[in-house]
Formats: C-alpha cells, structure tokens, sequence
C-alpha cells in the first residue's frame, strides 16, 4: 500500500481530484504579465469543474479583480461562501429573475427591453437599482444586443435612472481566426466611438483575445480557461504561448488485481481480448465520473512511474488498465490526468476541447487542494 501513504489522501472514493493551488497562483502571475488592466476571472461551470467556492478565494488574492459566472445560482453559491467581490452573471438572466440577482448583490447581462422593464420593476419593489452590463452581439451570434441597434440601446440604458450601467462588454466567436476577429473589434469600436464610456467596463477580449490582440476601446478582459492552466485556440501566427500549468490531476487506487488469459474479453462487448496472459488492474472511475466511454482502449495511466494502458470498453463506475510487467499492488495509485498526461491528450482523441472535458470531471470525484 505504499503509494496511499505518498498522496496521503484520505476520502470515501478510491478516485479524487486533486486541484494544485500553486499552479492557480503561477497561471494567474503569467495573465497579468500580457494584461496591463483589470481582469474578470470566469468561474462558471463550477470553476470549470475544479471548484469555484474553494478557487475563488486564491483567485482574487492573487489580483484577479471581480468574478463571471453563468446563471444567478452560481452567483449565490458564492456570496452564500462569503465572496463579497463584485459578480457579472454573463449568461441570460430570466426577467423573472432580475430582482433575485440584485438581492444577491449580483450584475447581469442586459440586452433586451424586457431586461430593462425587468430592471425597473426591480428597483421598485427593492429600492436598489440593479447592476448592469449590456452585452452586444458583434457576431457570436448567441445572446446580446445586436451590433447594429446597440448605440441606441445603451444610450436608452443610460438615461434609465432605475440601473446602474457598469459595463458594457461582446465576445469573441472565433479568437483563433485574425480575419474574422477583426470584424468583430471594427463593430465593436463602432460602437464605443459613439457613447460615453465615462466609468463603464468596457471588455471584449477572451482568454485567447488576452494574450493575441491589443484593443484600445477596453479596460478590462475576461480569462477563463487560462485560470485552470489550459491553452485554448490561438491564431495560427501566434508564438509566445503563455507558460501555463494545469490545476487538475485525475488519480485512482487499483481496488483489484487478476489475470487474463489468453484470447480472453475484458469488460462489455469485449473490445479488448488478451494476447497471452495479462495481468489486469481495476480503478473504480468510469463515464459517470466524466471520463468519456469513447476513450475506451485509447488512453494510459501512470502506475509507479510507467505507462499502462487501458483496456476493455469504460463502464459507469470502473475501468481496466493492462498493467503487465509492473510491480504493484491493490491500493497503489494510477494517474490518469496530470501535467504530462493533459488532459488536451484526451481532447485531441475525441475531436473536442480541453473545455469541455474538465467540466465533466466534477460530479462525483471528491476534490483535494494541494499546494
């Protein structure tokens, strides 16, 4: 059982998450080396599946200076923590539920007439006007104001003596394509040009927008996955990739040990049959932890310093790894994510992104904050 007192890590599963603090700190110090301005660190998605109440602290201390979240309940699962920074919900928020966000102390994203009715309605049965950005469609095409009434809209905002107009803010659809970036950077200055900016946020630049492209109309920028030490798309011409480290590891205790003889099937549908006899681990992580059934045979571990590979279909709750040729035992550790197996392996195999893969792993894996 040696390698259970190296992690000395002590939870109810034979599978965690660890999450490395250092690495958080490291990635937010490499941010404000290419963002000479304020920074809107996202926490959406949980903190993108690595915790955002037990993240959020860090990040801020570490000079990201306010939070972006997706719906008001993650908003108010982190006031709920004591997080008292200023919040932007950059997701649409219901017209029924504008006076909920300002109770919670929260901004949201306006971009419609009856956000604003919304909005008054609000400041009436609460006495507080509500904090607002309008989000402007430049072309993601998604939410938001289009670019073409936006003037006249934030202009409307502006003389609405029941909202506090904080910012106003677009996104990029596609931050690894110059040419059609630009497109979205003309709209958006067209528009900047025309109204007063007199103390609003403005912010148009992403994670990938932050370190490619320097746009005069904003002071501030949103990073996202640049947080949790993942790169995301960048322009093809893009060389200085920022030095980022991944947050996540994904580790298992082997909770069985047989073999396989050979031509023998391991798990459903026997997609993997042994060649000769085998000596076949379990670790008790499967889909139902996020880890895709599509990577079933596709992926490897790191068991005691070598690479295993795993065989057999993925199930809900388990998986295999052939670990013939290894001394080990049950209770030593498998590593399936970290700094030299990223998660970007998994993502290149599926034909997705690294984004979507670690939001999964958050539904039933405990989590371990190291430094």
């Amino acid at each position: 059982m040696k390698n259970v007192r190296q992690t000395n890590v002590n939870t109810h599963r034979d599978a965690w998450v660890e999450i490395n603090i250092s690495n958080l700190e490291h990635n937010i110090k490499e941010i404000k080396k290419h963002a000479d301005c304020r920074l809107l660190g996202v926490v959406k998605a949980d903190a993108y599946g690595h915790g955002a109440v037990m993240l959020a602290p860090t990040i801020l201390a570490s000079g990201i200076d306010m939070l972006g979240v997706a719906s008001i309940d993650e908003g108010a699962d982190l006031r709920n923590a004591g997080i008292n920074c200023e919040i932007l919900v950059l997701g649409a928020v219901p017209v029924w539920a504008v006076e909920s966000a300002v109770k919670e102390d929260l901004s949201i994203s306006v971009f419609s007439e009856g956000h604003i009715l919304a909005c008054q309605k609000a400041y009436e049965r609460t006495g507080k006007k509500p904090k607002v950005h309008i989000k402007i469609d430049t072309g993601m095409n998604r939410i938001g104001v289009s670019h073409k009434s936006a003037v006249e809209f934030i202009r409307k905002v502006q003389r609405c003596n029941f909202i506090d107009l904080q910012g106003v803010f677009t996104h990029f659809a596609m931050a690894e394509n110059r040419k059609e970036t630009e497109k979205q950077i003309s709209r958006w200055n067209n528009i900047i040009s025309q109204i007063d900016t007199t103390n609003l946020l403005l912010h148009i630049q992403n994670t990938a927008g932050t370190f490619s492209y320097k746009i005069e109309n904003t002071n501030m920028r949103r990073v996202g996955i640049a947080l949790y030490g993942l790169q995301p798309d960048f322009p093809k011409d893009f060389k200085n990739l920022p030095d980022l480290k991944p947050l996540i590891s994904l580790k298992s205790r082997i909770v069985h040990i047989h073999n396989a003889d050979d031509g023998e099937g391991v798990s459903y549908s026997y997609t993997y049959r042994a060649k000769g006899t085998r000596k076949i681990a379990t670790v008790p992580v499967g889909y139902a932890d996020g880890v895709p059934r599509a990577l079933s045979n596709k992926i490897f571990g790191i068991l005691n310093g070598k690479k295993v590979p795993q065989v057999g279909n993925i199930t809900m709750d388990q998986m295999m790894f052939d670990i013939t040729g290894v001394d080990a035992e049950v209770g030593d550790v498998i590593t399936l994510l970290d700094e030299e197996n990223s998660i970007n392996n998994w993502a290149n195999l599926l034909g997705t992104i690294n984004y979507e893969l670690i939001c999964r792993l958050k539904v039933r894996l405990p989590r371990v904050y190291t430094r």
